[in-house]
C-alpha cells in the first residue's frame, strides 16, 4: 500500500492543512481546484494544481472522474479526501480502489454502513451501543411519518439518513411544524447527497454534543483520543469546540471511549473517525452518528495530545499499525477552537461574500499555544459557493481558563478586515457566563438568536473609534490645512455622527459634544496604524479602502465614511422588490405572478453556503412579476419578485 504522491480532493483550509503534513513526512502533493478557487491558498502551496471545473462544487469538487482523471495526469497514487465534499461517499472510495490509488480513509463498506444513520444506528444497537429513541424503517410516505412522530412525542429531530454537518435536519417542537419540516429536509438534501430518506428522533433537550475521536488499523487495533465538547452549535453547526470537555469525568471518558471503540469495530473501522454522542442532563450518553472522515475540530484533539492526525491517516493508511496503545495515549491540558465564519452574527448569521483587505495572523500564532488554519489569503475572494469557514483559531492553555484567555486574545490579534465574520461574536461568547461555567446546550443559541440576547446586539463604535476615524480622514487631506476648524460628517454602519475637527500642531482635536479629544497619529505599517489618544499609546488594524475606512476593535469590525451631502434612494428597504440578501442558488419559489401575499409570507428560498435563507414580503401586496425559476443562480441584491401595493396606505 505504498505511496508517493497524494491528491488531496478538497479545497480550503483543510487541503492546506493536509498538505503541510504531507509534505513534511516527505511526500508530493498535488491540489485540485475550481474556476473561482484558481489562485487558492491551497493551489499556490501544493507541488502541483489541476483545475477540474466551474465554481459549482457539482461541476467541479464532485465530479469523481475529474478527479480521477487528475491523479492520472499527475501520476498521484493517493487521495486524501479532507471532510465535506465526497470525504464521506462510499462510491468514491470505491472508485479510487478501482483506479489503483489508495484512499486515505476507512473502507468503503464502512463509509457505507455508518453514513446511512438509520443503518448505522441499528448496528449500534446490536453492539450495544446507547442509542435514542426513533424511527429507521424504509416506509417514508409523509402519513407514515406523521404517525411515528405521533408516537415519538415532540419535540423530535427530522434527520436526513445520508445527512452531515447539520445538512437536512430539522428540529419540530409541534405537529404543526412536521410538513414543512419534511419537506425542506427533503429539499436540502436531495441536493445535497442526492438521497431524500428520512429518519426520526426523539429530541433529548438541554442536550451537550460530545464526540469521541477514533482511530483503527489495518491490523485489528482500535483506540480512542478522547473526547471533544461541540456543544456551542447554531443551527446544528459547530461553533466552538474544545477538548477535554468540561463535565467528563474519567469515568465518563473511559465509557465514552469503550462505546466509540466498540462502534468502530463494528463496522471494521479502519483510519481516523469521529463518533458523536448526545449527552443528557444526567451526563447519560447516546449515539448520534459516525463521521468517517476527519473532523474540522480535529486539532483540539492535536493540542491535548501532542499527535498530529493527519500523520496517523497517512501512515494507516500505507499500511503501518496503530503509533501508540490506548494506555500510552496521553493528555496535556486545555485546548478551544472557534471557527472563523463569513457570516453576519447581527442579521440572523447571513452568510457574507466579498474581498479580504486586511488578514495577517502570523503574528497571532506565534504567540505560545495559538494556531491559527486558514484557507483565505489577504488580497483574496470569498465567494458564494462553498462553505464560509475561513479559518480556525485554535489555543492552547494549561488549563480551561488560560485556553479562553488566549484565545480571546488571539480573536483581536488576528483581525480579518473586508467582509463581514463572526470574530467579535466568537470572542464574546467564550468570555460568556454560560460558556465560562460549562452550562451550555445545544439549543442555546438558536434560543439566543430568537430572543434579546444583548451579545447578539451589533458593537457599535466608541467614542475613541470615532475619533480617530475623524482624524484619519482629516489626515488623508481631506481638509486645507489653512483651515483651522471645520465639522466632519461620518457614518458606520447606521450611526451618523458630525464632529467639530480642530487640527492642532502634530494632533488633531475631536469635539464629541460632552468631551473634547486629542488625536496624535503616528508610524502606519502592514495595516496597523500606531496613534495616542489623549496621550496614550496604542495601536488598531486599519485599512483604506475607496473611500472607506476599515478599523478592528476588540475583534470587531467597522467601516467609516464620510456622509455626502447628497440623500441615496434606500433601494434596499424599497418594499415593492425582494431581492437576494447573498449570491446563491434559488432553492424555491412558492408564488407566481397575479398572487396575493400578506406581510411576512415567504415567496422564495435561495441558498448560499450551507445556509437556506427564506426571503419574505414586508407589505400586503400583489405579485406583479416573478423574475427567477427553482435552480437559478442569482447575484446579491438581485431582485428576484417584484410586488405592488398601495404605497400611501
Amino acid at each position: 500500500m505504498s505511496f508517493s504522491k497524494i491528491l488531496i480532493a478538497n479545497r480550503g483550509e483543510i487541503a492546506c492543512r493536509v498538505i503541510r503534513t504531507a509534505r513534511a513526512l516527505g511526500y508530493r502533493t498535488v491540489a485540485v481546484h475550481s474556476t473561482a478557487d484558481a489562485d487558492a491558498p491551497h493551489v499556490m502551496l501544493a507541488d502541483e494544481a489541476v483545475p477540474i471545473g466551474a465554481a459549482p462544487a457539482a461541476e467541479s469538487y464532485l465530479r469523481v472522474e475529474a478527479l480521477l482523471d487528475a491523479a492520472c495526469r499527475t501520476g498521484a497514487d493517493a487521495i486524501h479526501p479532507g471532510y465535506g465534499f465526497l470525504s464521506e461517499s462510499a462510491a468514491f472510495a470505491r472508485a479510487c480502489a478501482d483506479a489503483g490509488l489508495v484512499f486515505i480513509g476507512p473502507p468503503a463498506e464502512a463509509i457505507e454502513l455508518m453514513g446511512d444513520k438509520a443503518v448505522a444506528k441499528r448496528r449500534m444497537i446490536t453492539a450495544g451501543v446507547p442509542t435514542a429513541p426513533g424511527y429507521l424503517d424504509a416506509q417514508q410516505d409523509d402519513e407514515r411519518l406523521m404517525a411515528e412522530a405521533k408516537k415519538l412525542g415532540y419535540p423530535l429531530l427530522v434527520k436526513a439518513v445520508a445527512g452531515g454537518g447539520g445538512r437536512g435536519m430539522r428540529l419540530v417542537h409541534a405537529a404543526g411544524e412536521l410538513c414543512e419540516a419534511i419537506a425542506g429536509a427533503r429539499r436540502e438534501v436531495q441536493s445535497a447527497f442526492g438521497n431524500d430518506t428520512l429518519m426520526l428522533e426523539r429530541l433529548i433537550e438541554r442536550s451537550r454534543h460530545i464526540e469521541i475521536q477514533v482511530f483503527a488499523d489495518a491490523h485489528g487495533n482500535a483506540i480512542h483520543l478522547g473526547e471533544r465538547d461541540c456543544t456551542a452549535q447554531r443551527r446544528r453547526q459547530k461553533v466552538i469546540e474544545e477538548a477535554p470537555s468540561p463535565v467528563v469525568s474519567p469515568a465518563m471518558r473511559e465509557a465514552m471511549g469503550r462505546d466509540a471503540v466498540a462502534a468502530a469495530l463494528a463496522v471494521g473501522y479502519r483510519g481516523a473517525g469521529t463518533v458523536e454522542f448526545i449527552v443528557d442532563q444526567e451526563l447519560k450518553h447516546y449515539f448520534l452518528e459516525m463521521n468517517t472522515r476527519l473532523q474540522v475540530e480535529h486539532p483540539v484533539t492535536e493540542m491535548i495530545t501532542g499527535l498530529d492526525l493527519v500523520e496517523w491517516q497517512l501512515r494507516i493508511a500505507a499500511g503501518e499499525a496503530l503509533p501508540l496503545t490506548q494506555e500510552q495515549v496521553r493528555f496535556s491540558g486545555h485546548a478551544i477552537e472557534a471557527r472563523l465564519y463569513a457570516e453576519d452574527p447581527y442579521a440572523n448569521f447571513a452568510p457574507q461574500t466579498g474581498n479580504v483587505l486586511h488578514w495577517r495572523p502570523a503574528a497571532a500564532a506565534a504567540q505560545p499555544g495559538i494556531r491559527i488554519d486558514a484557507g483565505v489569503v489577504e488580497g483574496g475572494t470569498v465567494t458564494p459557493w462553498y462553505d464560509p469557514l475561513l479559518a480556525k483559531v485554535i489555543a492552547h492553555g494549561r488549563d480551561r481558563g488560560d485556553a479562553i484567555r488566549r484565545l480571546m486574545a488571539a480573536l483581536e490579534d488576528a483581525p480579518l478586515l473586508g467582509l463581514t465574520n463572526n470574530a467579535r461574536f466568537l470572542r464574546d461568547l467564550i468570555d460568556h457566563p454560560t460558556f465560562r461555567t460549562a452550562t451550555m446546550h445545544t439549543a442555546l443559541l438558536d434560543e439566543w438568536t430568537a430572543g434579546a440576547e444583548a451579545m447578539l446586539q451589533r458593537p457599535e463604535p466608541d467614542g475613541e473609534l470615532w475619533c480617530l476615524a475623524a482624524a484619519v480622514a482629516v489626515g488623508r487631506g481631506a481638509r486645507p490645512a489653512s483651515v483651522a476648524g471645520f465639522d466632519l460628517s461620518l457614518e458606520c454602519g447606521a450611526a451618523k455622527r458630525t464632529l467639530r475637527v480642530e487640527l492642532g500642531a502634530g494632533s488633531v482635536h475631536v469635539d464629541l459634544g460632552a468631551t473634547r479629544h486629542e488625536v496624535a497619529l503616528g508610524s502606519e505599517d502592514a495595516g496597523w496604524l500606531d496613534y495616542r489618544f489623549d496621550g496614550i499609546r496604542r495601536r488598531i488594524a486599519l485599512v483604506r479602502e475607496d473611500g472607506r475606512l476599515h478599523f478592528s476593535r476588540a475583534a470587531a469590525g467597522f467601516v467609516f465614511t464620510e456622509v455626502s451631502p447628497f440623500p441615496a434612494v434606500d433601494a434596499e428597504h424599497d418594499a415593492s422588490r425582494v431581492r437576494s440578501p447573498v449570491a446563491g442558488t434559488v432553492t424555491q419559489v412558492l408564488v407566481v405572478q397575479g398572487d396575493f401575499v400578506v406581510a411576512g409570507q415567504t415567496v422564495a428560498c435561495v441558498e448560499a453556503m450551507k445556509m437556506e435563507m427564506k426571503l419574505v414580503a414586508t407589505v400586503a401586496s400583489r405579485v406583479a412579476t416573478v423574475r427567477i425559476g427553482t435552480g437559478d443562480q442569482v447575484a446579491s441584491g438581485a431582485v428576484l419578485v417584484e410586488l405592488e401595493y398601495d404605497k400611501e396606505a
